[in-house]
């Protein structure tokens, strides 16, 4: 029963780490499509002022961080660091309890 158990919990854990990588991927793809579509809106109307790095800058930034979280780059955005922090707040906890 237990077999069973640990089964559907990893297959879980494996289906939302899928839809964590294509999250980004989807991301990722609207990032360039969108940014390729400013680019040539502002080559088109002002090519004396080309504003279309600031929303690239901006959005990259935050792709940058969401591909370092996906894949594990930022130990404190990730679920090993969530797992470690739970485990240390549980302990904390028994440790007053002891002491009572």
């Amino acid at each position: 029963m237990e077999n069973k158990y640990q089964e559907e919990e990893r297959y879980y854990e494996a289906k939302k780490r899928v839809e964590e990588i294509k999250g980004f991927y989807g991301n990722l793809i609207a990032y360039v499509v969108v940014n390729i579509g400013l680019m040539v809106i502002n080559l088109l109307t002002s090519p004396a002022y080309l504003w279309f790095f600031w929303p690239m800058l901006g959005w990259g930034i935050g792709v940058v961080f969401h591909g370092m979280k996906v894949f594990n780059y930022l130990p404190f955005l990730g679920k090993d660091w969530e797992e470690q922090k739970i485990k240390e707040f549980m302990e904390k906890e028994d440790k007053k309890q002891t002491w009572k």
